[in-house]
């Protein structure tokens, strides 16, 4: 019997009377955050796919899943009835089944009673039960936390590793007041190492951590001279990476990164959080340099590269896309730069980017690594600028769409002169998926970049200063004038990038963000744009007004109208001149006629009578100033005195404008 009944634990299905499906994640996990509001998240690596619901399995918290905590109970119990459905098909006697159901729920309970702490779990589970429910007021949560809290007091530490008993606290953290928090936390005092290590308590040293700041320096302290170890942790890793992106500050990243220094540091550096030790923090691995000269800041330097070679060494870890990985690298970049034998330094860069070349990608979503990688780039040989490229080709559209790794990609851009290389591996990459990418600011810039780099327009003087950081090295390893190589790039784009305009150009023109790529494509990329001019022109040649109310008519979409008015014009209007400032690569009066002839007499009359009064005087200008003789002669007799009457009646927008371009027309 016992093999028969090993052989069967197989879960029935639900219409067997199994366990309930698990319930799914909300496709807004935030939503379920309540008191908390919305939980920070750390940057994604570009090289990890985006799953359907928006998080990893380790951004997954675990107080989400805890209504099925009571599913995998009915789950385990379930098997145990299911093997007693065998002996049951076997002794045909319903009245033996049911007793041995008997039988078999007084074991569990005598098993559940002979665990540690057996009673305080099923009183803290009734409590519990209460406290986590989501619909309830809340001062009704906080008298169920404070109940909680008081069935649990003195034995957290004691419990809190067990999965069930992990998801109590966890609520009593989430729902309680500071005072709960804080007695949560000093009750685990001492015991925060071996807490992230557990699959199940580490989500509650990351509350802790995030919750609780008084206490947040004194946790992380109970790391140091492990974090090495716990980084490359499967469990623990997680939390380290959280408390140094999203919740530590200045003085409480370097207790992380000191184990990063070396034992020798560790050893004649003390931690106790004194001001002036909390101001040298800010300094980071600068700061710990002051001072030493000679062999022990090369021992220190060396102390530095062996961790790092460490954490790339194990890429299957997962510890080299955390931010402190990536600050202890740009630091040591930085330490490098400083040294004073120029050999020496470029020894010491060349073999640290031989140990992290395969792994750039895994860097540039944030702030330090996207630094770090940039500066492998500035500096590097034409050989390791190549083999940079060759690692982060893969990742083009996902970096374009990260405020951090696409600066990445636009310091390729500026500072590589083999611009057959970047045209063939990145540029091509870009403008393939530029439909995408006009859908978000990120990937827009990306496409502004190709054409109009560090364009105030489109670029804040913040953007522009981080990309313009490796221009002094840019100056020294890099031969090719910026002039030459921007319009280099330019030319590369400029095909693809016309005909995404001709077969998208008129949808992406209705959407705000897409309207503006259309125009600097239109205005600054080379070659033949008659194909992409009547592409744009023909929704214009539609009814007027449209008679679908559900799709309004360009003209009547602001921002569309300006990209027809800028393209008349020849450009933009700068304020700073009060002028307009012509591109040289895109003809107004070509587009004019263009429009002259696709539109046609009654929709202008149409327009000029409705919301496009503005757009018509800038036609009747560009006519008048650059038409040919027969153009003149045409657009004067669409203009009659009876026209010329109605627009003066109407109360349109912009008519007085048009009223003078048309005599200035007529005359």
């Amino acid at each position: 019997m016992p093999g028969l009944q090993s052989a069967s634990k197989k879960r029935p299905a639900v219409s067997q009377g199994g366990p309930k499906l698990k319930k799914q994640h909300s496709e807004n996990p935030s939503s379920t955050k309540f008191e908390e509001g919305k939980v920070q998240k750390r940057s994604r690596p570009v090289t990890q796919p985006i799953p359907a619901n928006g998080l990893s399995d380790e951004d997954e918290d675990e107080d989400e899943d805890e209504d099925n905590f009571e599913e995998e109970e009915a789950e385990d119990q379930e098997i145990v009835s299911d093997e007693m459905i065998v002996d049951d098909g076997i002794s045909k006697d319903p009245n033996a089944a049911r007793e041995s159901h008997k039988v078999q729920r007084a074991l569990q309970e005598q098993r559940r009673a002979a665990k540690p702490h057996s009673q305080l779990l099923a009183d803290a589970k009734r409590v519990w039960s209460l406290a986590r429910q989501k619909s309830i007021p809340s001062a009704e949560r906080q008298k169920h936390v404070k109940e909680l809290m008081k069935v649990t007091q003195g034995k957290v530490k004691d419990i809190v590793l067990k999965h069930d008993a992990s998801r109590i606290i966890q609520t009593v953290v989430k729902y309680g007041g500071q005072k709960e928090r804080d007695q949560v936390a000093m009750e685990l005092k001492g015991h925060y190492k071996a807490l992230a290590q557990s699959k199940y308590s580490k989500f509650l040293v990351t509350k802790l951590i995030r919750l609780c700041p008084a206490h947040r320096a004194s946790i992380l302290l109970e790391f140091q001279s492990n974090v090495l170890r716990l980084l490359l942790h499967r469990e623990a890793s997680a939390v380290l990476a959280d408390s140094f992106e999203l919740y530590a500050n200045a003085y409480e990243r370097s207790i992380l990164l000191r184990d990063f220094y070396g034992k020798e540091v560790a050893l004649f550096s003390q931690t106790q959080g004194s001001e002036p030790e909390k101001v040298n923090a800010r300094k980071g691995f600068l700061g710990v340099l002051e001072g030493l000269e000679g062999e022990r800041r090369k021992r220190v330097l060396a102390a530095l590269k062996e961790n790092l070679t460490t954490i790339f060494n194990n890429p299957d870890k997962g510890a080299i896309t955390h931010a402190i990985v990536h600050r202890a690298l740009l630091e040591y970049l930085s330490a490098i730069n400083d040294t004073e034998d120029e050999s020496e330094r470029e020894k010491l860069r060349k073999e640290i980017f031989e140990s992290c070349q395969d792994v750039l990608a895994e860097m540039v979503h944030t702030k330090d690594g996207s630094r770090a990688v940039r500066d492998f780039i500035a500096y590097g040989t034409a050989k390791d600028r190549k083999q940079i490229i060759k690692v982060i080709k893969l990742h083009v559209e996902r970096m374009c769409t990260d405020d951090e790794a696409q600066l990445v990609l636009f310091t390729a851009l500026d500072v590589i002169d083999d611009t057959k290389l970047t045209s063939k591996s990145l540029v091509s990459d870009i403008t393939t998926h530029a439909p995408t990418l006009i859908n978000t600011p990120q990937g827009r810039r990306a496409l502004f970049y190709l054409l109009v780099p560090r364009s105030r327009r489109h670029f804040t003087p913040a953007q522009i200063a981080i990309i313009a950081e490796t221009d002094p090295i840019r100056g020294k390893t890099s031969k090719k004038s910026a002039d030459v190589r921007e319009g280099e790039i330019r030319a590369a784009a400029s095909e693809a990038l016309l005909k995404f305009v001709e077969d998208n150009g008129a949808e992406a023109a209705r959407d705000t963000g897409g309207s503006l790529v259309v125009l600097e494509i239109m205005l600054y990329a080379d070659g033949d744009k008659s194909s992409a001019m009547q592409s744009l022109l023909q929704p214009l040649a539609l009814t007027y007004p449209s008679e679908d109310t559900s799709k309004l008519h360009p003209i009547d979409l602001p921002h569309t109208s300006r990209m027809y008015k800028s393209l008349l014009q020849g450009g933009h209007f700068s304020h700073a001149s009060k002028s307009v400032i012509r591109s040289s690569s895109f003809s107004p009066s070509a587009f004019a006629s263009a429009f002259m002839s696709i539109v046609g007499k009654d929709l202008t009359v149409s327009m000029a009578g409705g919301e496009g009064a503005f757009i018509i005087a800038e036609f009747l200008q560009r006519i008048r100033e650059e038409g040919s003789a027969d153009e003149k002669r045409t657009v004067k007799g669409w203009f009659g005195e009876d026209v010329v009457k109605r627009l003066k009646k109407s109360e349109t927008k912009g008519r007085n404008v048009l009223l003078d371009k048309i005599n200035a027309l007529l005359l």
